[in-house]
């Protein structure tokens, strides 16, 4: 099996924005998300691809 953070692309952050703020995300290789700071989301990194849903983000403590 592959290991997931090889699917990931992490120039493709660059492009990446956050949904609701537009501002820009924060790379977690260990918990395989980017984080939106100033939204207070995580959202998921699955199979390499980056799930950029606010549905499906998870809300940071």
């Amino acid at each position: 099996m592959t290991d997931p953070e090889h699917l990931f692309d992490r120039h493709m952050l660059e492009a990446l924005i956050c949904p609701q703020t537009h501002t820009t995300l924060h790379y977690d290789a260990e918990k395989q998300e980017l984080v939106s700071k100033a939204a207070g989301l995580a959202f998921p990194i699955r199979n390499g691809i980056p799930v950029m849903l606010v549905d499906e983000a998870r809300q940071l403590d």
